[in-house]
């Protein structure tokens, strides 16, 4: 059946893109929930589609291109070109997300094991090198074909590193100096804190679109089981019918065993009849057994439910207490902002303050000059 549901997917990618129909071929398929990140926000997931759908790999021979394609009904979901630069990284045991950036976008797979997240990765790996050695090529005979083009490119190279590696000038006389060290020595450790806090702050988003995934996955999981739950509910009470139906039979046959030996009066002109009767009832007995058995089974399932909603109560908690943290490290922030903030006015303000003595003392070298101008004169007069 899930066979037959991927000819379906890939058919109807067929023709949504006719161009490429007979040119590209897939070269890998698997299931799994699709999100996209929020553009919004860029923090949190948005589920692309409602089920798990076929993700598939698609080579196009003719241009040695690889895409990622993925179709819900009649709507590409998924439409990205692998590129050499790009990076499959897995956030969780069952969730991997890489970012497109023809797309503009970032996105996001969740997988019913850890083993098909794995064959995934491999194969975005195995497919991203492909991509990266023909590109290679693709430049190795580009640039035999034209050597001319290569020829300013070790001088502009030189002359970037020295622009690179120049260190800054800056010189301060006056009593001043000091008081300009402090304040710049200062703003270097209020940004390398506003730094780690950024990166703490990235870490917990990271760690809750992670959760928000496991949630959409545990959600669909319940969803399921609770479908299970009521089909198999539905099964127990027919079950409950016919077993009541079967009994039925049992005393309407004991029944008629009772009447053909009160009419025959004695019990061995009908032995046969009574041992067929008797088989019957033995078949029917089994068949009860077995019945008892299934309910048995079905109801024993029903534990799963209760269990899948402690986890999904379990990581509710948990991104309630990441969203707590992120509150937190964003309060840290602002607070590091303003501080940042008056440290760049006193900065500003010790800048005046050299300024101004640099030109008190400009004016004192310059009167100084003129006296010493004046004693030359009255010497040599």
């Amino acid at each position: 059946m899930r066979h037959m549901e991927t000819n379906e997917k890939l058919s109807v990618s067929c023709k949504m893109f006719p161009l490429h129909r007979e040119r590209e071929q897939p070269i890998f398929s698997a299931r799994a929930h699709v999100f996209q990140i929020d553009p919004a926000t860029k923090r949190n997931w948005l589920p692309a589609s409602k089920h798990a759908v076929t993700v598939s790999f698609f080579y196009d021979a003719s241009r040695s291109v690889y895409r990622i394609i993925s179709v819900g009904g009649t709507k590409a979901i998924i439409n990205s070109t692998i590129t050499p630069n790009m990076t499959f990284t897995k956030t969780s045991q069952k969730f991997g997300q890489w970012a497109d950036s023809r797309a503009n976008t970032v996105y996001g797979l969740g997988f019913s094991t850890e083993q098909q997240l794995q064959q995934f990765a491999e194969q975005f790996k195995e497919v991203k090198e492909t991509a990266r050695l023909a590109r290679e090529k693709s430049q190795e005979r580009f640039e035999l074909a034209n050597p001319a083009l290569n020829i300013a490119a070790p001088e502009l190279s030189q002359e970037l590193s020295e622009d690179r590696h120049s260190p800054p000038l800056l010189a301060v006389n006056g009593p001043g100096e000091e008081k300009l060290f402090r304040s710049t020595s200062a703003e270097v450790e209020l940004t390398a804190e506003k730094e780690r806090v950024k990166k703490m702050l990235s870490e917990g988003s990271m760690c809750e679109i992670n959760l928000e995934a496991e949630l959409f996955t545990l959600q669909d999981s319940n969803s399921k089981l609770v479908e299970a739950l009521q089909e198999a509910n539905s099964s127990v009470e027919q079950w409950k019918k016919q077993l009541a139906e079967y009994q039925e039979e049992t005393d309407r046959l004991r029944d008629q065993v009772a009447e053909l030996e009160a009419q025959l009066g004695h019990p061995a002109a009908g032995q046969t009849a009574r041992e067929e009767l008797t088989r019957s009832l033995e078949e029917l007995e089994a068949l009860l057994s077995t019945k008892d058995q299934e309910i048995h089974n079905l109801q024993s399932k029903k534990t799963d439910v209760g269990e899948l909603e402690k986890e999904r109560e379990e990581a509710m908690q948990r991104l309630q207490d990441l969203e707590r943290r992120n509150c937190d490290l964003e309060d840290r922030v602002q607070s590091a902002e303003k501080t940042l903030a008056s440290n760049r006015e006193e900065q500003d303000q010790a800048e005046v303050e050299v300024r101004h003595i640099i030109d008190v003392l400009d004016v004192k070298i310059g009167d100084l000059k003129d006296l010493r101008q004046s004693l030359a004169k009255l010497i040599d007069k």
